[in-house]
C-alpha cells in the first residue's frame, strides 16, 4: 500500500508541476494559500458483552482527523487528509491486531494512516478524482466508507462523474486497492486487485428515481470474494409522507473465483410518517446458492441488518431480515428504535432477533453526542451480544 500511495503522490505532485508551468505569476501560490484546513475530533467508549466469551470489552477511544484542501485552480484541487485512532485509558478488547483475543472484537486499532490524498478536477458537468478517496455509492450497500468504525474504509484508484443534466448522472470509478478499517499493522489491512464500479442514476420526477448498477471486483488474494453483481435500485415519494425504496440485484462468481454460484439480492422498504412519529418497514434478502451467500465485502455493514454487527459476512444459507422501526423527537433529543427478524434464505434456519436504539443530541452545530444500544438474541446463529455505545463529536 505504501507503494501505491507513493505513485498516487507522485502523479499529484507531477499534476500540480505541470500546472504551475502553465499559470502566469503567483496562481498557484494562491491556490495554497488560500486553501482550508478541517478537522474532527470523535471520542468513543463501546462495551460489548457477548456469550461464550469471558470478557467484556471496553473500548475508549479517541479519532483525531485534520484535512487540508487547496484552492481551486482552473478547476483543479488536491486534498491530503490524516486520521489518527489513539487508545484512551486501556486497551481492554480485542482490536483484531492487539491480541486481546480473550475480548469481544471492537475493530479500532490504535495508529495513524493517510485517509486521502487526491487530485480532482471539476467543472459544471465533469468530476474526476485521483488518489486515495471516499467513496460512497447509493445507500452504501455495495460500496462504502464504513465511516462508522474509527479508521475509515477508503479506496487508491481513480474515479469520474459525468452529469450533463440535473436529473442523469453517470459514475465509474476503477479501484486498484482498499484501505480497510483494520489498520496497516494488521494482514488484512488492504485488498488488492482490479475493481471496477459502475453506477447510472436517472431522476424522472419526485415519485421515481432509478439507478442501475455494476460492481466486478477481481481481488488478488481473496478469490473467494470475486464477484460480478450487477442490479437495479428505485426510490421515490409516494406522498409527502410516504416514500420507498426498492432494489434487485443478482450475484455471480468472477475471475478466479474457486466457488461457482447465482444468488439474488432483494430490498423493499417502506418510511412514513404520522404527526411527528417516523416509521419504516422493510425487508431485505441476501440470497444462497450452492452454499455460498450473497457477499458485501466492500459496505458499510454496519449500517445493515442491526448495530450488533453479527451479519456482517453473509451465513452460507444466506440472510433475511425482516425489520420494523420508528423514530421521533423528545425536546431536542432524537430517538429511534428498530427491531429484526433473521432468518436463512436456505433451510428455513432461525437465526435470531434484535433491538437497536439510538439517542442523539446536538450540542451545537458542530458538535453532537451520540448514545447507541444493540441486543442480539441468538437462535440458531451466533451467540448473544450486547453492544453500548456512547460517542462525542466535534468537527471544526
Amino acid at each position: 500500500m505504501k507503494t501505491q500511495l507513493s505513485v498516487l503522490t507522485a502523479l499529484v505532485t507531477f499534476a500540480l508541476s505541470t500546472q504551475v508551468s502553465a499559470t502566469e505569476d503567483n496562481g498557484i501560490h494562491n491556490m495554497l494559500a488560500n486553501g482550508e484546513v478541517h478537522g474532527m475530533l470523535r471520542y468513543r467508549y463501546e462495551n460489548v458483552d457477548q456469550s461464550g466469551i469471558a470478557e467484556q470489552a471496553h473500548a475508549s477511544t479517541l479519532l483525531t482527523r485534520i484535512n487540508y484542501t487547496t484552492a481551486t485552480l482552473k478547476g483543479v484541487s488536491a486534498l491530503l487528509e490524516f486520521d489518527n485512532v489513539t487508545e484512551i485509558g486501556n486497551d481492554n478488547y480485542n482490536s483484531t491486531v492487539n491480541g486481546h483475543t480473550d475480548h469481544p472484537v471492537v475493530a479500532d486499532p490504535k495508529g495513524t494512516e493517510v485517509n486521502q490524498a487526491s487530485l480532482q478536477f471539476k467543472n459544471k458537468e465533469l468530476h474526476v478524482v485521483a488518489g486515495r478517496q471516499r467513496i460512497n455509492l447509493d445507500d452504501q450497500r455495495f460500496v462504502g466508507g464504513v465511516a462508522w468504525r474509527q479508521n475509515e474504509q477508503t479506496f487508491d484508484g481513480y474515479r469520474v462523474v459525468y452529469k450533463p443534466t440535473e436529473s442523469l448522472k453517470f459514475d465509474y470509478s476503477y479501484v486498484f486497492n482498499v484501505n480497510r478499517i483494520f489498520g496497516e499493522d494488521s494482514n488484512k489491512s488492504d485488498l488488492h486487485g482490479k475493481l471496477h464500479f459502475a453506477n447510472a442514476a436517472y431522476q424522472v420526477n419526485k415519485q421515481f428515481n432509478v439507478s442501475v448498477f455494476a460492481y466486478l471486483y477481481d481481488f488478488d488474494a481473496a478469490l473467494a470474494s470475486s464477484t460480478q453483481t450487477m442490479g437495479v435500485r428505485a426510490t421515490g415519494q409516494l406522498s409527502d409522507s410516504l416514500s420507498y425504496t426498492l432494489s434487485y440485484a443478482t450475484q455471480q462468481d468472477y475471475a478466479d473465483n474457486p466457488n461457482s454460484f447465482d444468488a439474488d439480492y432483494i430490498l423493499a422498504e417502506l418510511k412514513g410518517k404520522v404527526s411527528k412519529l417516523g416509521w419504516k418497514v422493510g425487508y431485505e434478502l441476501l440470497g444462497s446458492d450452492n452454499n455460498i451467500g450473497f457477499s458485501t465485502p466492500l459496505a458499510t455493514g454496519h449500517k445493515f441488518q442491526g448495530f450488533a454487527d453479527k451479519f456482517l459476512a453473509t451465513p452460507s444459507n444466506g440472510l433475511a431480515d425482516l425489520y420494523f422501526g420508528v423514530n421521533g423527537q423528545l425536546a431536542d433529543i432524537k430517538l429511534s428504535a428498530t427491531y429484526h427478524f433473521f432468518d436463512s434464505d436456505a433451510h428455513s434456519i432461525d437465526y435470531g432477533q434484535e433491538l437497536d436504539l439510538t439517542a442523539a443530541y446536538a450540542l451545537s452545530s458542530n458538535c453532537n453526542v451520540l448514545f447507541k444500544y444493540a441486543m442480539y438474541n441468538a437462535d440458531d446463529y451466533a451467540t448473544d451480544t450486547d453492544k453500548v455505545w456512547l460517542m462525542l463529536t466535534h468537527k471544526f
